[in-house]
């Protein structure tokens, strides 16, 4: 059980009509939206300023669908975060995006497997990881980025991984029960 309650419908219309534009028709809003939205002005203003959307947070198109799954899915067990990991691959956003079952389950290891992944993907695990574990990215890490990523990306990924991060926290805050979608 959560540790803060989500809200139940029926919604109020601010809530019905941001969670209409970020979920498919007949689809319950996952738990933790339910639970961020028990302070609905903070809900209604992260769906209106397009923070959150339809294939999560902080999609603006900019970085490689697949990309930028990876980073969601490493940040999230990098950051001990169970929920929101299990919400991506339950939903099947992870699959859309890309990803087989096998790179999935990788992403959870501790040493993903060098063969398994792109050069790209391999330096973006590596990034969530320095920065959600450790707060910080040696000075070979980020040249090794750079030869790979234009500064503009990297400021993107750094974004993304941060905002996922807050989820984490927000999770850890809360403990959202599981959602239940495609089990």
């Amino acid at each position: 059980m959560s540790r803060v309650a989500p809200v139940e419908a029926p919604f109020s219309e601010a809530l019905q009509e941001r969670f209409g534009r970020v979920l498919p028709p007949n689809v319950e809003p996952p738990v933790l939206y339910r639970i961020v939205a028990r302070n609905e002005s903070l809900f209604v203003n992260l769906v209106d300023s397009g923070t959150l959307g339809a294939t999560g947070l902080f999609d603006r198109g900019v970085l490689e669908r697949r990309l930028r799954e990876v980073l969601i899915l490493r940040t999230c067990h990098a950051a001990s975060n169970e929920y929101e990991w299990n919400l991506h691959v339950s939903i099947g956003l992870s699959a859309l995006m890309g990803l087989t079952a096998e790179e999935i389950a990788d992403t959870r290891e501790e040493a993903p497997a060098a063969e398994t992944w792109s050069p790209a993907e391999r330096l973006a695990m590596e990034l969530a990881d320095a920065l959600v574990r450790r707060i910080a990215v040696e000075d070979t890490l980020f040249e090794r980025l750079r030869e790979r990523f234009d500064e503009a990306t990297l400021i993107e990924m750094t974004q993304l991984i941060g905002w996922y991060t807050t989820v984490a926290m927000q999770v850890a805050l809360t403990r959202p029960a599981l959602d239940r979608y495609g089990l």
